[in-house]
């Protein structure tokens, strides 16, 4: 995993419940880890635009509801700095289902526009993003 220019506040706290952007099967999940997260005692870990959750499905087709998955946040409401002065934010939370925690997704359609630090980070995601911002 690559480390990204931006500085990208981690707004997205365990149990916080956003959209699918794909065509995996799941409509809504929720976030119950963040993979690689450090914070100080008794605090929750969070997510930032292109960190690597696990996530339960709590809307979707029948096979996928109440499955354990890997997502990746591509999108969130709360602003952040670029190193070139921009400041990005997204009308939405929303994140991509993975197969498999190395990155590959599980859906073929990405719906929405898709960070460019994700696409840095996540190559498999940036194959398959048609509108990356």
């Amino acid at each position: 995993m690559k480390a990204v220019a931006a500085r990208i506040p981690k707004s997205l706290p365990v149990g916080t419940q956003m959209i699918a952007c794909d065509n995996s099967g799941a409509k809504l999940i929720r976030i119950f880890a963040v993979k690689g997260s450090k914070t100080v005692k008794r605090r929750k870990p969070a997510a930032g635009v292109g960190d690597l959750v696990m996530a339960s499905v709590k809307k979707g087709r029948p096979e996928m509801r109440k499955q354990v998955v890997h997502a990746i946040i591509v999108r969130q409401k709360k602003e952040y700095r670029r190193a070139d002065g921009t400041r990005i934010k997204f009308e939405d939370n929303a994140a991509i289902v993975l197969k498999d925690d190395k990155g590959n997704p599980k859906g073929t359609i990405l719906k929405g526009p898709i960070a460019k630090e994700v696409c840095d980070r996540w190559p498999a995601i940036a194959k398959l993003a048609s509108n990356i911002v």
